[in-house]
Parts: C-alpha cells; structure tokens; sequence
C-alpha cells in the first residue's frame, strides 16, 4: 500500500510539473540579435538620406516648419530613406498602439511628398518612459508603412551599412538613479545578458561587413561638445569596437543640437542631429581631445549624400538654409586623422 502510495504520488508530481512547465515556461534568454534589412537604391548607384533626432512633439517647438525644409530638401536630394536617432515622441514615448501622438507628431507632420519613404528608428531615453513595446509593435506599420522601429539592426545598401545600436540600456543613470521617470525595461532584463550579446553581435556584424561605408546610429553622443557631453559608457563599451573595423561616422542625437566633432586620435567622425524640434539655446563645452569642426544650437537636421568613393553631409537650420558642408573620399578619410 505504501509503495502504492508512493508511486502515485510520484506520478502527480511529475504531471504537475509538465503542466507548469507547458503553462508557464521558463522566459526565453534575452537576446539583442541584429536584425538585417536591405534597402535598394536609386538607380544612379548613391545613396542619400536625412537624419532628424528628438523631434517628436505634436508639431510644436518648430518641429512642423522643420519638417516643412526637410521635404523641401529631400525632394531636391531624391533621398532614399529617412534616419531617426531616438526620442521619437515627447515626453514619455507612447502609451500604446493606439496613442493619436503617433499621427500628431509622425505621420500628419512629415507630410510631404518627398519624405514619404522608409524611415529607419532608433529608441531614445524619453521613448523608454513609454510602452516601449508600441513603438516596436508591427501594428505601427499599418498605421504608417514608413515606420520601422527596432532595437539594434542593420540597413545593408549596394554602398553603405548602417548598424543602428540601441544605446539607452548602456546608461547606468536610468537604472541607479532615474529618479521620477519610469522606464519601461521589458526585453531589457537581464540588462548584463542584454548588453553583452549586443556588444558581441555589432562585433560579429561590423568585422564581417564588406561595406564601403560602415556608419552607426545610436541615441546617445559618444564624443560631443553639447549639453549632455560624451556618454562615457559608450566610450568605454562601444568606441574600441567602432574604431577597431574602422566604422567612418558615428551618427547621434539626445543632444538638442548639429554638431560636427574630429578627434586627435580618431579616424571617426562623430555627428549629431538631434535638433528636430526643441533647442536648448546652449553654447558647447570645450573637448580635451576632440575639435568641433561644426556647433549650431538652434533646430535642423542633416542630410548625408554617398557614392562607392565619396562622402558629403550638410546642416541645415530650421529655414532649410545650408550651414555648414563637408566632403571627403573614401582614401582621404582613411588615411588622415
């Protein structure tokens, strides 16, 4: 009767944890896997594209007469695509799939003709605070076919890469001291495993990468002279690796502000366009090893023109007015500092 006892009981137990384990299974390991997506160019073999950063506030603060010079300008470029670098919508990201400040700030405010291609976004600081989960939900799509929002990806064209990074999860200040903000961290957690398979799949993917040209897009300034200065975590976690496979821009925003910034001992040049709406009004801060070649605190945007040798990028202000251009060959960049 006991051994009887003892086997059935066994046998319940046992079916109970394959029920549990059918019911409630164990959470799949984080993973920061880089997505690649391809994108074909126009038929003269360039590429060309705007870049426009923390723009997201239902029209106002300039963004509206921004977005008016960024049509202007990208129909006369005949641009393939479009480049966010993150804080998308203000203050605290989306609420949901739902949320009317997706058409009030995305979709009836870059209206224009010229700006209805596919627009490549990053997640800023402030979309954290939201449902980060909205912004990345395929219904987005359905609402705009121009959106597509993920964590950390690759665009691959016939002339450049683009490997957009995820640079909120590398700040500890939003985990240790984030002090009213609440930051949404589903997908995050583990934060160590997150951060660790990023790092090792922008490794895998900058090192295999054949590109002319190698650019990378995060939120986040790795060297700057503005407000928020350099992220000193991305100096120390993501810079080795940018300037071991000679990656030839790094492409930012958080700062509210177009800035051109060359570096002593980088072959990296580090741009940030993060002026789509509010400005801050703030003079830069020197840099101890880096040289602002370009600083304007009022709003624009960027746009970045590229062939198979050379490469040219310009500002413009909130008037659609050139302010400042660069141009350099493929060669050149590689072998002057």
């Amino acid at each position: 009767m006991i051994n009887h006892l003892s086997t059935k009981t066994l046998f319940i137990l046992v079916l109970n944890l394959c029920l549990c384990t059918f019911l409630f299974p164990a959470p799949l390991p984080v993973s920061a896997r880089l997505q690649r997506l391809h994108h074909q160019l126009n038929n003269n073999g360039s590429l060309g594209f705007l870049v426009i950063g923390d723009w997201g506030r239902k029209g106002w603060y300039n963004q509206s007469q921004v977005a008016i010079q960024m049509g202007i300008i990208a129909d006369k470029l005949d641009i393939d695509f479009v480049v966010s670098t993150g804080d998308n919508f203000y203050d605290d990201g989306l609420t949901g799939v739902d949320d009317p400040a997706f058409d009030e700030s995305f979709k009836y405010v870059y209206a224009a003709r010229s700006l209805q291609k596919q627009w490549y976004t990053v997640l800023g600081n402030h979309d954290y605070r939201g449902d980060v989960e909205a912004q990345l939900a395929p219904m987005l799509r359905e609402r705009d076919s121009r959106w597509r929002c993920l964590r950390s990806f690759i665009v691959n064209t016939d002339v450049a890469e683009l490997f957009f990074v995820d640079t909120t999860p590398f700040v500890n200040m939003y985990f240790e001291d984030p002090k009213d903000h609440k930051y949404d961290w589903r997908g995050i957690l583990p934060r160590e495993v997150y951060l660790t398979n990023l790092v090792k799949d922008l490794r895998l993917a900058l090192s295999e990468s054949k590109a002319k040209w190698k650019i990378v897009v995060g939120h986040h300034g790795i060297r700057t002279t503005g407000h928020h200065c350099d992220t000193p975590e991305l100096v120390t976690q993501l810079l080795p690796i940018l300037e071991e496979y000679e990656v030839d821009f790094y492409v930012n925003g958080h700062d509210h502000c177009l800035e051109h910034v060359s570096c002593q001992d980088s072959k990296i040049r580090f741009l940030t366009s993060g002026a789509g709406s509010k400005a801050w009004l703030e003079e830069n801060k020197p840099h101890e090893s880096c040289g602002v070649k370009f600083f304007h605190h009022g709003q624009g945007f960027m746009s970045m023109k590229l062939t198979k040798n050379t490469a040219r990028f310009v500002f413009y202000d909130v008037f659609g007015k050139p302010l400042h251009r660069w141009k350099t060959s493929l060669k050149k960049l590689h072998t002057s500092i």
